[in-house]
């Protein structure tokens, strides 16, 4: 009996291990032939990372090829929640948080995702980086991208702009640019084993297509003078805001562009948007007695005078539709070259009856005021000009001398360009080339002329007055020693949101030209609320002065900026 319950048990036993031979048999012909591709698939992504990578984004230059916006490469920290034990996750969280900078609930939401890749902080400082690789926490790696960074911080931050975390330009040249910039992204898959680390074994990849390099107009020497000296006006002076452009007039080049405030390149997240406002090209301001140079322009050109033509200026006070017109001193008697020379508001008026309203709107019109100059930057306005329909019985006296309308500083940098150059309004532009990686050049961007606006003989009897401006009239401060120079004073109320002219609030500015005899550089300058002076005689032409000075030292002898400073230096002193 004993025996025969042993050998049934022995046969039990027998059949259980059969049958569950049999079942793991047909569980694994089952998993080959019919779950293969699943189970593949969940070993793949445990031991296979689909990484995108990212292009070396292209390298922005000055006309001298000196970087202005370069790549560095740093490290990216992500994780892999799916392998890391959720006991385990706590202790990260706390251990990441002081080192990141991040609040809890961020991470907690990141490392509690079930999957096998996730990016926990991107473009990490060498410290955090250093810091984090220390913990040596399974389930956490780096990948390194590249980082833009600005050598020059802030030089030239308005026109170069800036990249977010994701290297797509949102401000300047980076925004508007970024197509050629921002190159074509790759593809990687990393070899991990076990524990989630990376296997220095042959890996399936796409590499990126890096982006193209720039070369601006910009100089960076011409630059760097310009916002040496508009930064001391706009200290010195107290200013809300300023800005000043340097343009070669025969190209409509742009050398330099400034505007104050400013800001550091590096540190875009920490600066509010007003400083960050490019004023040179998006802000709306009335221009004062500078906008004489339409209107003595449009009078020459059509040969409604000569320039000694006499006006009488009414001694100071003239009515003009039951408005009183005044000047800032008082004049009787004055040539129509004096009349530009003194900046006289009421001789400038009767040269405007003269012309009359459609004459005068066709000028300011063929000067470029009151459309886009189509500068590659982003964030340009039109200004603002009225049709004479639209005119009041008082407007044939403001709109000559730069009121009830609206214009921008790169607006009057064109504007002077003309008379500089024989009387041609050129495209400005600020971009040179495109290259590629090796050298190559992919686009060429060359000066456009727009439309001619007056004759030669106009533009260089306009230039004789302007040179006048500064020898004997209102614009004396501007004089360069060992260069002759042109240019423009004004000095305009600003227009209050009550509807009235601020009787303390002015824009002082000042535009000009140098050499006469043959310009190379224009310069528009404009300071906003000067404080307590605010003549543009008296702010913004020395400024003009000192830059247009420096410049041509630089640009006549190709001086590096140490010796162009060192003799501008021992020029003043003497």
């Amino acid at each position: 009996m004993y025996i025969v319950n042993y050998r049934r048990r022995v046969n039990a036993v027998f059949l259980f291990f059969f049958v569950f031979l049999i079942f793991c048999i047909a569980r694994l012909f089952f998993i080959q032939f019919f779950r293969s591709n699943y189970f593949s698939g969940i070993a793949q992504k445990q031991h296979n990372l689909f990484v995108e990578l990212e292009p070396r984004r292209g390298t922005i230059y000055d006309s001298n090829l000196k970087p202005q916006a370069v790549n560095v490469f740093v490290d990216s920290l992500y994780a892999s929640p799916n392998i890391i034990r959720d006991k385990d996750k706590e202790v990260i969280i706390r251990q990441l948080q002081p080192i990141l900078n991040v609040d809890y609930a961020y991470l907690r939401d990141r490392l509690y995702r079930k999957k096998s890749f996730i990016w926990l902080a991107r473009k990490l400082s060498p410290l955090q980086s250093e810091a984090i690789k220390r913990l040596d926490i399974r389930g956490l790696d780096f990948i390194k991208e590249s980082k833009r960074s600005y050598p020059n911080s802030y030089l030239a931050s308005h026109i170069i702009g800036f990249c977010g975390l994701d290297n797509m330009g949102l401000e300047g040249i980076e925004l508007c640019y970024d197509n050629y910039l921002k190159g074509r992204e790759g593809w990687a898959l990393i070899l991990r084993d076990a524990r989630q680390k990376k296997l220095n074994l042959e890996q399936k990849m796409a590499k990126p297509c890096d982006g193209y390099n720039l070369i601006l107009t910009i100089d960076e020497v011409i630059q760097y003078i310009a916002e040496r000296e508009l930064d001391k006006t706009f200290r010195v002076f107290r200013a809300k805001g300023a800005s000043l452009i340097v343009i070669d007039p025969r190209t409509g080049a742009i050398l330099a562009m400034v505007n104050r405030p400013t800001f550091d390149l590096n540190q875009y997240n920490n600066i509010d948007k007003d400083r960050r406002r490019n004023r040179s090209i998006s802000d709306l301001f009335e221009p004062g007695s500078i906008f004489k140079i339409v209107t003595a322009s449009a009078a020459l050109e059509e040969k409604k005078v000569v320039e000694e033509d006499k006006f009488f200026c009414e001694n100071g006070a003239y009515r003009v539709g039951g408005h009183i017109l005044h000047d800032h001193r008082p004049h009787g008697w004055l040539s129509f070259r004096e009349v530009i020379e003194q900046s006289s508001n009421i001789g400038t008026t009767k040269v405007a009856q003269i012309l009359g309203p459609d004459l005068l709107y066709r000028y300011i019109k063929l000067f470029g005021f009151g459309a886009k100059s189509g500068i590659d930057l982003p964030g340009e306005i039109t200004g603002m000009i009225k049709e004479p329909r639209f005119w009041s019985k008082t407007s044939i006296s403001a709109v000559p001398i730069g009121q009830e309308v609206g214009v921008t500083t790169l607006q009057l940098a064109s504007a002077i360009s003309v008379i500089a150059n024989g009387g041609q309004l050129m495209k400005p532009y600020i971009v040179k080339e495109i290259r590629d990686r090796q050298g190559e050049i992919i686009k060429s961007f060359l000066p456009i002329l727009i439309r001619k606006v007056i004759s030669l003989d106009t533009a260089n009897r306009v230039k004789k007055i302007l040179t006048g401006v500064v020898e004997e009239g209102t614009g004396k401060l501007a004089r360069i020693t060992g260069f002759s120079a042109a240019g423009k004073t004004g000095t305009a109320q600003i227009f209050e949101p009550n509807g009235a002219y601020s009787h303390n609030k002015f824009i002082a500015s000042f535009i000009g030209f140098a050499p006469v005899e043959d310009p190379i550089i224009a310069i528009a300058i404009v300071v906003d609320e000067p404080r307590p002076y605010y003549f543009g005689g008296v702010v913004a032409a020395p400024v003009f002065k000192n830059v247009a000075g420096d410049v041509l030292k630089y640009l006549k002898g190709k001086r590096s900026i140490t010796e162009v400073l060192a003799l501008n230096e021992s020029t003043r002193a003497n």
